[in-house]
């Protein structure tokens, strides 16, 4: 089989989508998938959708939060292609987040083919942070397809990359019902009633290390790292000092994190996308770093990381 080390090259070209797309029939499967929801060949699957040319950049923009596949199939030009699109869609949703599989149909989709130079099919390009690199050319087993993300996970874990997709499907709640409170969460909340914020860091802690696609422990993490590095902190003289040195990475983090304390989201974003489009280097990857932790702080289902993702992807490129 033909597989390409993980790393990180240039961005996807998305010139050729720029113009609206004609909206799909109510109810059909392309419909579904510009809604992000998963059908096609990726079937129910949790953490796969079916890419159109409506929601190609947003599948895109997502691999900001963690690596997205891209698997590009056709039907009539190689039967066993769309086969494999669906295994590789069951082997991502093994992996509880830590991958997102996008499912393209190059016979519904031509114009997304077009814009990524597509060479051939199957073909499954991996995309980090907006930047696409070859992973497989060939038609590949379930088993086999497990042996590649096994190594492309391992890859991932070496690089010191952690980030986990939300499922794309949950369990709905019975009308009128109110979810019950989980109490495993209960040791942390408890410690941030008690004022205990450095208790309540390592309970969270306990949690995402035990389960990293735990997205609630992760966001209730962030938000008390946020409380636990504002502890004791001069509002005015932090503000003052970021004021002073618009490029000092800690001084425009700290004042990220007390515009989060005062609700000034959209504040916070705005601020660290600044000094990501100002910063290089080591100094670019903290402020994104930084950034990223608010993300899940707020929760990436909210319409302000939605934005700030798109604005942390702008500025990154």
């Amino acid at each position: 089989m033909t597989q390409q080390p993980f790393s990180r090259p240039g961005a996807i070209d998305l010139s050729a989508l720029k113009r609206p797309a004609p909206q799909a029939p109510a109810g059909s499967a392309a419909g579904a998938g510009a809604q992000g929801g998963s059908s096609g060949a990726g079937g129910g699957s949790a953490y796969s959708v079916t890419v159109t040319e409506q929601n190609f950049q947003e599948v895109v923009e997502s691999s900001m939060t963690a690596p997205v596949l891209l698997v590009f199939f056709s039907a009539s030009r190689l039967p066993e292609s769309e086969q494999m699109a669906r295994d590789l869609a069951t082997v991502v949703d093994e992996y509880d987040g830590r991958f997102l599989a996008g499912l393209v149909d190059v016979d519904a989709t031509p114009a997304i083919a077009q814009a990524v130079q597509l060479p051939s099919v199957p073909f499954v390009m991996a995309v980090l942070d907006g930047r696409p690199q070859p992973l497989l050319q060939d038609v590949l087993g379930i088993d086999e397809l497990r042996t590649v993300l096994q190594q492309v996970g391992q890859q991932l874990t070496t690089q010191g990359i952690t980030g986990r997709h939300q499922p794309r499907a949950a369990a709905p709640t019975a009308e009128g019902e109110e979810p019950a409170m989980d109490p495993r969460y209960a040791p942390a909340r408890d410690a941030l009633e008690a004022g205990d914020v450095d208790r309540a860091v390592a309970e969270y802690q306990k949690l995402v290390s035990a389960n990293p696609a735990d997205t609630e422990a992760a966001a209730g993490l962030a938000m008390a790292k946020v409380l636990q590095r504002t502890q004791g902190v001069d509002l005015h003289a932090a503000r003052a000092a970021a004021a002073a040195d618009p490029d000092d990475v800690d001084a425009q983090t700290l004042v990220a994190d007390l515009d989060m304390l005062g609700g000034h989201v959209e504040d916070a974003f705005a601020r660290l996308v600044e000094l990501v489009r100002r910063t290089s280097d080591k100094e670019r990857d903290r402020a994104r770093d930084h950034l990223l932790g608010l993300f899940s702080a707020v929760g990436n289902d909210d319409p302000r990381v939605l934005n700030g993702r798109r604005a942390l992807a702008s500025a990154l490129f």
